[in-house]
């Protein structure tokens, strides 16, 4: 790499495009290589959570990504039947992305935000990913590019890089390379990293070898006699699967599990039409534009995330069964949390505990939620519909009132949570200020917001209509908080001396006071409160300490 020594990120997807756009907007050089030679094409992870909405919103294009997708007044319910178009067992009913902009400012308690969730299929927020990291004039993606081999020593890594066509080599230097591979991760490999936890877990559904189809159908709406959701559970004996609408027009994703004897590459169109007929319960041409199989029943988490100056992210160090839309959530908000801690220590303020403390805070959350989304698959996958379930009469209306129950109480379950969403924290984190207060605890379904250090600073709505957040920083952001703010010029004057970027944001009142239950708080550049008193002496110790010089 010529000139300043930077990162090199292995991979495009969400994480590695995030992790470039969070160093290329603090002016750090990056390299992407990524073995794609063209954006996805298939439709992987379907569900935005809000707290990725949210980064989105502090990067400055969460509008953009809430206007891909459906249809601004589609509805995103999560729907259950025995069949799609015969007997609806269960649904959750969930906002539009119109509504979700119309309502957010209303609520509060456990879903006081910035953003709501947005379903939207990957591949359409990747483009837009790719399109911010291209505009860093210090980021440069190469398509077509694999790492085939790592050196490093004390003071940078070598990179051998190579065209996955074989036609060109090159080797290539940065201060940090960053893996964001996937989940076959070749650089987790190299660091002699296996995945640890719960591999191959059978259910009688989403435990085992799935089949997906990317189809097109202009119809299906029209067969459906249900009102619309965003996605479509079919619980049956005969066979199961999900379906999620990608644009509310004509364009489908469906998920079957492959039973014994059935291998994907064994499956003419034709039987995987038929697969979507049992679960759809009519025949209907379609037109299936790809297909993928995957596997699931995973909650793994790499044994490391870290060997000196490499580092794993996103996929390369956790794998999920995408109950509860975790893996790609999890994935961004590694980046968010990996990418202002190298850009710190690139720059000369941050200490060499800032970057140890991404593998003690980022793997603690690893193994959080994946357990959630083991949980949810355990939930929904683990119920095995009764075999009364679709006869008529009163065996299986009773069979149907029973299926609906769990599954109601299960949608609630696994898309009503903002604790999980919210309520992820770094307790213990070395580059953390305890104050000797107890957290909340961390629920699935509640979140209640908490200025403790180490968590999501609480969000709340100015006077002059702005989110806090819009308000915030890009880097540290001192809150003085109150009617009445306390002097807090102790810590310009210490972020000056240690050449941090510090700004410092008075919000007036007592809402905002009580919601932090200090006068002062300390906000990361990942909106993490680091720390929180009622006056600034020990300004020094604080910035020292949250800016990982121990």
């Amino acid at each position: 790499m010529a000139g300043e020594r930077g990162v090199i990120v292995i991979g495009a997807g969400p994480c590695g495009l995030m992790l470039a756009i969070e160093l290329g907007r603090r002016g750090i050089p990056v390299i992407v290589l990524e073995e794609k030679t063209s954006p996805a094409g298939f439709p992987a992870a379907n569900a935005t959570q809000a707290r990725t909405m949210e980064h989105y919103r502090r990067l400055g294009f969460a509008d953009e990504i809430r206007a891909l997708g459906l249809p601004a007044d589609h509805p995103t319910d999560i729907a259950y039947f025995d069949r799609y178009t015969r007997h609806e067992l269960a649904r959750i009913r969930l906002p539009s992305a119109q509504a979700a902009r119309a309502i957010i400012r209303s609520l509060t308690g456990s879903w006081s935000a910035a953003e709501l969730p947005h379903r939207c299929s990957q591949m359409y927020i990747e483009r837009v990913l790719r399109e911010k990291a291209q505009a860093c004039r210090t980021v440069s993606i190469r398509a077509g590019w694999c790492a085939v081999a790592l050196h490093q020593d004390t003071d940078a890594v070598a990179v051998e890089a190579e065209r996955v066509d074989g036609s060109d080599r090159a080797m290539l230097e940065a201060a940090y390379v960053v893996g964001a591979d996937g989940a076959a991760s070749r650089m987790r490999k190299m660091l002699g990293y296996d995945l640890v936890g719960e591999g191959g877990k059978v259910r009688d559904f989403l435990g085992g070898r799935m089949l997906a189809l990317y189809f097109r159908s202009a119809d299906v709406y029209d067969v459906i006699p249900h009102p619309r959701a965003w996605m479509y559970w079919a619980v049956n004996r005969e066979r199961r699967g999900i379906m999620a609408c990608l644009n509310g027009r004509d364009e489908f994703v469906f998920h079957t599990q492959l039973r014994e004897g059935e291998e994907a590459f064994r499956i003419s169109d034709a039987e995987a039409n038929a697969f979507f007929h049992l679960a759809l319960g009519a025949r209907l041409d379609i037109d299936i534009i790809a297909r993928s199989a995957w596997n699931a029943g995973y909650a793994l988490v790499a044994e490391g995330f870290r060997n000196g100056r490499v580092l794993l992210a996103g996929d390369a160090a956790h794998l999920f069964t995408p109950t509860g839309g975790l893996g790609y959530n999890t994935a961004v908000e590694d980046a968010v949390n990996l990418g202002w801690k190298l850009a710190a220590v690139l720059k000369g303020w941050g200490g060499p505990v800032l970057i140890d403390s991404y593998e003690l805070e980022r793997r603690a959350i690893a193994c959080r939620n994946t357990a959630h989304a083991r949980t949810f698959a355990d939930s929904v996958g683990g119920f095995v519909p009764p075999r009364e379930l679709e006869e008529e009469g009163a065996a299986g209306e009773a069979a149907r009132k029973a299926a609906g129950d769990h599954l109601g109480a299960h949608a609630r379950f696994e898309f009503d949570i903002p604790g999980i969403t919210f309520g992820a924290r770094y307790d213990g984190s070395p580059v953390i200020v305890p104050d000797g207060r107890s957290p909340p605890a961390d629920t699935v379904n509640d979140y209640l917001p908490s200025a403790c250090p180490g968590g999501r600073a609480p969000h709340l709505w100015l006077p002059d209509g702005r989110s806090l957040y819009d308000a915030l920083g890009f880097e540290l952001t001192l809150l003085r908080l109150g009617t009445h703010p306390v002097d807090a010029a102790a810590f310009p004057a210490a972020a000056a001396a240690l050449a941090m970027p510090l700004a410092v944001l008075d919000v007036a009142g007592d809402e905002a006071r009580d919601l932090y239950g200090a006068d002062l708080a300390l906000i990361r550049p990942d909106q993490i409160v680091a720390w929180r008193g009622n006056a600034a002496a020990g300004a020094a110790d604080v910035l020292q300490r949250v800016a990982g010089h121990g």
